[in-house]
């Protein structure tokens, strides 16, 4: 990495315990049929659907660097491309009548590449998860990149007025649906210039394979809690439906408790399906609606346990 850029570049490797699937291995054919056709890959989704795992494993299979932004309500533009840091310093000292020190000093402000130009400069891969929490401004300098693959740069970056992005450079971005607290409504002209993949929830069969993978758990167990949660997602009864997260939480906190049984008679069992599930799915945390949860977790534990 050459002098002035401050990114930290991630190895592209296989994802330890990565379930594949047959809707996994769906999504993943179109998405490298997409990026390698040249488009920019897009996964939306409600939390808990899988966005940004499946862009690391779509990373990992285009085998180039990956580096990672987030996007962030306070970023700016120059927050993605780069900026002048600090100071560069230059004195000198003339000795040569010893009785006379004359000094000279230049100080100039030295330009560090960000995370964005870094990627298309290398022809990196840039996973630029939640990117609908950067406001739309800051994100205007994607357009010419997606479409033109060309990057405005600002003054004083000492290497122009613009950047030809390497071919090799591969965008993937994630975003929650635009009814999200915190997110902003992406332009038009960026969504035009992507393919959009909307994931929902996981089967049955992929929650399951991920949940014992995650949790080490034999599957008559995993699939007892995956059908819990799963139910308690369609009763529509709460606040925010439940996901595979859930299924997770709750299979490894029984796993490191000495294998602790998934079974209705089992108090504890009932205890940490009450503790995640209502977490999970209550973000105000009223006494009545967690009381509703609990509840229904109750009576799925009986049923399905």
């Amino acid at each position: 990495m050459a002098t002035g850029e401050l990114t930290t570049i991630l190895e592209p490797r296989a994802l330890p315990d990565f379930v594949e699937t047959h809707y996994i291995k769906n999504v993943t054919r179109r998405a490298l049929a997409y990026v390698k056709a040249g488009f920019p890959l897009h996964f939306r989704g409600t939390t808990g659907t899988g966005k940004t795992t499946l862009a690391m494993h779509i990373a990992g299979i285009i085998g180039r660097p990956v580096i990672m932004l987030h996007g962030d309500e306070e970023f700016s533009t120059s927050d993605l491309v780069g900026a002048e840091y600090g100071f560069h310093s230059k004195r000198l000292v003339d000795n040569f009548i010893h009785t006379v020190l004359k000094t000279e000093e230049d100080m100039t402000r030295k330009w560090a590449d960000n995370r964005l130009t870094v990627a298309c400069k290398h022809g990196f891969t840039l996973i630029y998860d939640e990117f609908t929490r950067s406001r739309p401004e800051a994100n205007n300098v994607l357009l010419s990149i997606l479409q033109e693959r060309m990057m405005d740069l600002p003054p004083g970056n000492g290497n122009g007025d613009y950047l030809k992005v390497d071919p090799n450079f591969t965008a993937i971005f994630t975003s929650n649906p635009e009814d999200y607290a915190g997110v902003h409504r992406s332009q038009d002209a960026l969504r035009d210039r992507m393919v959009t993949i909307d994931l929902g929830y996981l089967d049955r069969e992929t929650e399951i394979a991920i949940v014992r993978a995650k949790s080490g758990m034999a599957t008559k167990d995993v699939t007892k809690i995956v059908n819990i949660v799963r139910e308690l997602r369609d009763s529509a009864e709460c606040e925010f439906s439940p996901t595979v997260r859930g299924c997770i939480m709750i299979a490894k906190t029984l796993k490191v408790i000495n294998g602790n049984e998934v079974a209705a008679g089992n108090k504890l069992f009932r205890e940490i399906c009450q503790d995640v599930l209502t977490s999970e799915t209550s973000r105000v945390g009223s006494a009545g609606s967690q009381r509703k949860v609990k509840e229904l977790v109750n009576s799925l534990i009986d049923k399905h346990c």
